[in-house]
C-alpha cells in the first residue's frame, strides 16, 4: 500500500519517516519530490564486476554540469531518507525522463530500516545539464506486511552507505579480475 502525501507528512511528524532536509512543499499526492545532491562521480573507463570501479568525484557547480551519453554517473540524493516502519521506492520522474535522463533504474527499493542518502545511477540519451538541488524524482513510501526486519541491523554490504557508493560486487567474486 502506497502512502499518500498527507500520510507521509503525518509519518514524518510522528518520527516514523525521516527526510532530511524535509520540505512539506515537496509532497505530492503519493510521493515526496527528492533532489539531486551536489556531488557526482564520473565512471568513464570500462567497468569490471570483479574490481572496484575507478572514478573521478567532483562538486556539481551552481552553473550546472553537462552529462554526456556513454558515461555512467553516480550521484547522490540531497535528502537522507529512511524508516523503520515503511519501505521506500526511489524513482526518477517524468520531467527528468523528458530530458532524456535515466536515473536509478536498477535498484529502486529502500528496505525497511535503511536510512540513507541514495546512490543514483545516472545516464543520459543526449547531453543534458543538471544542477545541484534540482528536483530529480519521486520517493514513494510503502506499508509492509509481516515481522519488521531492519536493514540497518543486518550484515549487508550497503547498510552503512552515507553517500555515493560504487558497486561492491567484487566482494562476492573470489577469483577477482581474470
Amino acid at each position: 500500500m502506497i502512502l499518500t502525501g498527507p500520510a507521509i507528512a503525518a509519518a514524518v511528524s510522528a518520527g516514523e519517516i525521516t527526510i532530511a532536509p524535509y520540505d512539506p512543499a515537496r509532497l505530492s499526492p503519493n510521493a515526496y519530490d527528492w533532489r539531486l545532491g551536489e556531488r557526482i562521480r564520473i565512471c568513464a573507463s570500462d567497468l569490471d564486476a570483479a574490481t572496484p570501479t575507478t572514478f573521478t568525484e567532483l562538486t556539481i557547480p551552481v552553473s550546472g554540469l553537462v552529462l554526456k551519453p556513454g558515461v555512467l554517473y553516480l550521484g547522490v540524493t540531497l535528502e537522507k531518507t529512511g524508516s523503520e516502519t515503511y519501505a521506500q521506492l526511489l524513482n526518477g520522474d517524468r520531467t527528468i525522463g523528458a530530458l532524456g535522463i535515466w536515473v536509478h533504474v536498477s535498484a529502486p527499493l529502500g528496505h525497511q530500516g535503511h536510512a540513507i542518502r541514495w546512490t543514483l545511477e545516472i545516464r543520459v540519451a543526449k547531453p543534458a545539464r543538471v544542477y545541484p538541488g534540482m528536483t530529480f524524482g519521486k520517493l514513494v513510501f510503502l506499508a509492509t506486511l509481516g515481522t519488521p526486519d531492519s536493514y540497518q541491523q543486518q550484515r549487508a554490504k550497503y547498510a552503512a552507505t552515507n553517500g555515493i557508493d560504487i558497486s561492491r560486487l567484487y566482494e562476492e567474486i573470489p577469483q577477482g579480475a581474470l
